[in-house]
């Protein structure tokens, strides 16, 4: 476990699973707040975990694996209780550390699959003001081209006024199995309409966003703090994640693609996956930064 801090702010960083973070905690009227769900100590299990980290792709994909360049590419399984593969491999292998201070930890990932994935990925937590500043790249070292995709997956502490902004433009319905059943238009759906700060939904939701501005602000009134997300335009969805309103915590995830885009008719590239040829990167980065209100 490695800590960094600047002062402001407060990170725990855990090579070994995943690149993950045990929490990401700030310094607002003389205490602590944790900003994203602080995981139980000897957490060892990734979905534990504050943030964990998406890659070669992120959430499900069905079907057994993926047709692309002619060929049918398999996946297996790869959490007990998942029919589908999801969220790729890179959190659950452990990480080399490749440079690291104070406020800055850069790791590093050789990977030989899942599938026909061959890549080396970097991933980079860097403090500054209490914003916590992630970037995640990935290098195609198979031998053809394939489809990649990156993201990040915090989880965030639920209050009963949480309010979430994130403008976007169409939403992604869900079967039950958590695999996507068409696009609608957000005007079409105004109870996700996140547009402008609103409460999040009493019931489930587990939904892909699409055509997303790149900004978004996470509020507490109640604590009287704010976190502000700035993601590149690489991350052009997210997903939100959460049981109930009785939930402790829900989920704001910055993807660069839908829930399996992988298979859907339109073809991987138009739903947000990277088509990289051998030896081609792709590179997503996203700032989460803290403000008291």
């Amino acid at each position: 476990m490695l800590t960094l801090s600047d002062g402001v702010a407060e990170v725990e960083v855990l090579p070994r699973l995943g690149a993950g973070l045990l929490r990401y905690d700030f310094t607002a009227r003389g205490r602590r707040e944790p900003l994203f769900r602080g995981a139980p100590p000897g957490a060892i299990e990734p979905f534990a975990l504050a943030n964990i980290v998406l890659v070669p792709w992120s959430n499900r994909i069905s079907g057994g694996g993926f047709h692309f360049g002619g060929a049918f590419h398999a996946l297996e399984a790869n959490i007990p209780g998942e029919p589908f593969p999801i969220h790729g491999n890179g959190f659950l292998s452990a990480w080399t550390v490749s440079e690291r201070n104070l406020t800055r930890v850069a790791l590093s990932l050789k990977s030989m699959g899942p599938g026909p994935f061959r890549y080396d990925a970097e991933m980079t937590y860097a403090l500054s003001g209490g914003a916590l500043a992630m970037t995640l790249v990935v290098v195609n070292r198979a031998a053809i081209p394939l489809p990649y995709g990156l993201g990040f997956h915090p989880w965030l502490p639920r209050t009963p006024e949480t309010l979430l902004a994130a403008e976007a433009s169409g939403v992604w319905l869900e079967d039950e199995r958590h695999l996507p059943t068409g696009r609608k238009p957000i005007a079409e759906r105004p109870e996700w309409d996140f547009s402008s700060l609103r409460g999040l939904p009493t019931q489930w939701i587990n939904n892909a966003f699409d055509g997303w501005s790149g900004r978004a602000t996470i509020a507490w009134p109640e604590r009287r703090l704010a976190l502000d997300v700035q993601a590149g335009r690489e991350l052009g969805a997210y997903i939100v994640y959460s049981p109930s309103r009785d939930a402790d915590f829900f989920c704001f995830e910055p993807v660069s693609h839908v829930v399996d885009a992988h298979n859907l008719a339109k073809g991987p590239a138009a739903d947000g996956l990277a088509i990289l040829a051998p030896g081609e990167r792709f590179e997503a980065s996203c700032t989460f930064a803290p403000r008291e209100t």
